[in-house]
């Protein structure tokens, strides 16, 4: 129940071919970014293309099977929930983080992205 609290799921394309990282204690996570495109007329009747990049964040077996499978252009469904964090970086700046944590993904349109 408390996964409905915190749902999200988009539909977009792999900017980035998966990279795969281990934690300092050994955990394993696979991060990758999507695409989602919005379309929309403004007020002067100009066709708008908008984009917008989401981080998502794959933990254990879930971020292998992401790199077994998923390719940069291919179109995929992530359901997970949004995740806010902050670092301080090199140069002693804090930085604040939104990401997809993954439950599951799903390939869209698979024999294009293969054509490709």
């Amino acid at each position: 129940m408390s996964h409905i609290r915190n749902q999200v799921r988009i539909i977009g394309n792999l900017g980035a071919d998966p990279l795969e990282r281990q934690t300092n204690n050994g955990k394993s996570v696979t991060n990758f970014p999507v695409a989602t495109n919005e379309t929309y007329v403004n007020e002067a009747g100009e066709k708008v293309n908008e984009t917008q990049w989401h981080q998502v964040v794959c933990w254990g077996k879930l971020g292998t099977l992401s790199m077994e499978l998923l390719k940069k252009g291919m179109e995929v469904v992530v359901e997970g929930k949004i995740s806010n964090r902050s670092y301080v970086d090199k140069e002693g700046v804090k930085r604040n983080v939104s990401e997809v944590i993954a439950f599951d993904f799903l390939l869209v349109g698979r024999k294009q992205a293969e054509a490709a």
